[in-house]
C-alpha cells in the first residue's frame, strides 16, 4: 500500500469518526433543547406518564419542538379541574345548611329568627369580604395552602356547632368561622385555577366549575334536610365538617399551585410558563383599586344593584325559602328539594346569560332580569302550600334560570369600565352582593319574628328588585374614540 492510499484511508476513518461525533452533538442538541423548553423527562414522569417524557426528550425535533404523534394522552391541567370540581362539591355543603337550621335551632334553644338570621349574615358578610382578598392569599402562599386550611376551619367551625350552647357561640362557629373559611375559597379559587392551568377551554372550564356548587347543592340539600327531619340538625352538622375534612387530602396530595410545579406548561399554552414570583402587595392593589372606583358613578350602581341581587337570592331564597315553605306545612324535604332543583336550573341560566351577553347590551339584559325577579317574587306568597303544585314549580324553574344570569351582563360592564382592573372591581361588586345577603338574611328573621309570616318580606324584596332595573338602565355607556382621527376642516 503507497503512502497516498494510507492517507486516503486515514482521512475516510476520521470522517465516519468526525460524523458520529456530529450525529452524537446533534442528538444532544435535541435532547437538550427538549429539556430547555419545558419538556424534561422527569416532569413527564411527575404527571404520571413516564413514556410521554423519554418520547419527548427522544423524539423532539431541533430546537425543542415536540414531534407531532405521541403525547401524554390527558394534561395535568385536568385532573386539577377535577381535583378543584370535588372540593367545590364539598364546600357546597355548608352552602346548603344555613336555610336548614333555622327552624330546628329555634325549636331546640328557642333563639328567634333574628338571632338565627344574624349569625347567617355575619357568615354571608365575611364571605363577600373576603373574597376579594382571596385572590392575594393564593399569590402569596400558594392555592394549596390557602384551600387546604380553608377546608379545615370549615371543618372546625361546623364541627363546634354542636356543643354550642349559647347564640353568640353560634355567631363565632357559624358566623365567623364557617364565614371566613368559605370567603377564603369563594370564586377566586376556581377563577386562579382557571388562569393558572388553561390558556384554552377557560370559558368551558369556568362553566365546569360554576357547575360544581349546582351540583354540591343538589346532593347536600335533600341529604341534610332528610337528617334533621329524621334525626337532629346535630348530624347534619357533623356531614358539613366530615364533608370540608374528606376533601383536604385530596386537595394536599393531587393539587398544585402552578404547572411549572410539575414540569408542564399550561393546557393550550405554546410556550413553557415559569410560576411567577409571590405577589406581597397584591392586597394593597385590591384596595388601591377600590378607592379609585368609589369616585366613579357605574361602580356604585353596579354595587347597588349586585347588593340587590345578593338580598333576592343568597338572603332572602336560600336562607328563608325552606322556613317559609315549612310555615305553609310544607315538608322540609320537599321545600329543601325545591331549593335543589334551583340550584339545577341556576347552571343553564348562568350559560344562557352569558351567550345573550355576547349578543345584547348588557344593561338591558340586567333590567330585564331585576324586573322579571321582581315580579316573580310578588307572585311567591299565593303560591306557597302544604303540597308542590305546577304553578310553584314554575316558579321554581324561572327563578333558577335567573338565579346568578346578572353576573356576566354585571362582568361584561365591569371590563368596560375599568379594562385591567375589572376583575378586582368585580371583586368588590361581589362583596356588595354579599352584603346585602347578609342584611337580607337577618332583617328577614326579624320581620319573621315581628310579622308572624315572610309575606312582607317578599314585597319588599320584589320593589328592590324592580328598583335595581331601573338602576341598571341608568349605567352609562364608556364612550368610544373614533378608530379613525376625523380630517381636518380646510382653511
Amino acid at each position: 500500500m503507497t503512502q497516498t492510499d494510507m492517507t486516503g484511508a486515514g482521512a475516510t476513518g476520521a470522517g465516519a469518526d468526525g460524523a458520529e461525533v456530529n450525529k452524537a452533538e446533534v442528538n444532544k442538541a435535541e435532547v437538550t433543547g427538549a429539556e430547555e423548553n419545558g419538556t424534561r423527562a422527569t416532569g413527564a414522569e411527575a404527571d404520571g406518564a413516564p413514556d410521554a417524557g423519554v418520547s419527548r426528550a427522544v423524539g423532539a425535533a431541533p430546537g425543542g419542538a415536540p414531534r407531532a404523534g405521541r403525547r401524554p394522552r390527558v394534561h395535568r391541567a385536568w385532573s386539577v379541574a377535577a381535583v378543584t370540581f370535588v372540593t367545590i362539591i364539598g364546600a357546597a355543603a355548608f352552602r346548603s345548611l344555613p336555610g336548614l337550621l333555622i327552624d330546628p335551632l329555634n325549636e331546640d334553644f328557642g333563639w328567634s329568627r333574628g338571632t338565627i338570621g344574624a349569625a347567617v349574615s355575619v357568615n354571608l358578610a365575611l364571605y363577600g369580604l373576603t373574597a376579594p382578598f382571596a385572590a392575594a392569599l393564593m399569590d402569596r402562599f400558594g392555592i394549596r395552602r390557602v384551600v387546604a386550611v380553608a377546608l379545615t376551619v370549615i371543618a372546625l367551625g361546623s364541627g363546634l356547632t354542636v356543643w354550642m350552647t349559647a347564640a353568640w357561640q353560634l355567631l363565632l362557629c357559624w358566623g365567623l368561622l364557617v364565614g371566613l373559611g368559605s370567603g377564603s375559597m369563594a370564586l377566586a379559587f376556581a377563577a386562579t385555577v382557571t388562569n393558572r392551568w388553561f390558556t384554552e377551554r377557560r370559558g368551558l372550564v369556568s362553566g365546569i366549575l360554576t357547575a360544581a356548587s349546582a351540583s354540591g347543592q343538589l346532593i347536600f340539600l335533600p341529604l341534610l334536610s332528610w337528617m334533621i327531619t329524621r334525626h337532629d340538625w346535630r348530624p347534619a352538622a357533623v356531614t358539613v365538617a366530615l364533608a370540608a375534612l374528606a376533601v383536604v387530602p385530596f386537595v394536599w396530595l393531587l393539587l398544585r399551585d402552578h404547572p411549572a410545579d410539575v414540569g408542564q406548561k399550561p393546557y393550550g399554552a405554546t410556550e413553557f410558563v415559569p410560576k411567577p414570583a409571590p405577589v406581597p402587595g397584591a392586597a394593597r392593589r385590591a384596595v388601591t383599586v377600590l378607592f379609585s372606583a368609589l369616585r366613579t358613578g357605574p361602580f356604585w350602581l353596579l354595587a347597588g344593584t349586585f347588593a340587590i341581587c345578593g338580598a333576592s337570592t343568597n338572603g332572602l331564597v336560600q336562607t328563608h325559602f325552606v322556613p317559609a315553605a315549612h310555615d305553609h306545612h310544607m315538608p322540609v324535604t320537599a321545600a329543601a328539594s325545591l331549593l335543589a332543583v334551583i340550584g339545577v336550573f341556576d347552571v343553564v341560566g348562568t350559560i344562557a346569560s352569558g351567550w345573550f351577553t355576547d349578543r345584547f347590551e348588557p344593561r338591558r339584559l340586567l333590567a330585564v332580569y331585576y324586573a322579571l325577579r321582581g315580579v316573580s317574587l310578588l307572585f311567591l306568597p299565593i303560591l306557597l302550600a302544604p303540597t308542590v303544585h305546577p304553578p310553584m314549580i314554575f316558579f321554581i324553574v324561572f327563578y333558577g334560570l335567573d338565579w346568578v344570569a346578572t353576573v356576566p351582563p354585571t362582568l361584561a360592564l365591569c371590563r368596560e369600565h375599568y379594562g385591567e382592573d375589572s376583575a378586582i372591581v368585580f371583586g368588590w361588586v361581589l362583596a356588595s352582593h354579599q352584603i346585602g345577603a347578609a342584611l337580607v338574611a337577618f332583617l328577614g328573621g326579624v320581620a319573621r319574628d315581628a310579622f308572624g309570616s315572610y309575606d312582607v318580606v317578599w314585597y319588599a324584596s320584589g320593589a328592590l328588585c324592580a328598583a335595581a332595573a331601573l338602576m341598571a338602565l341608568v349605567i352609562r355607556r364608556r364612550p368610544t374614540a373614533p378608530l379613525v382621527p376625523a380630517a381636518p376642516a380646510p382653511a
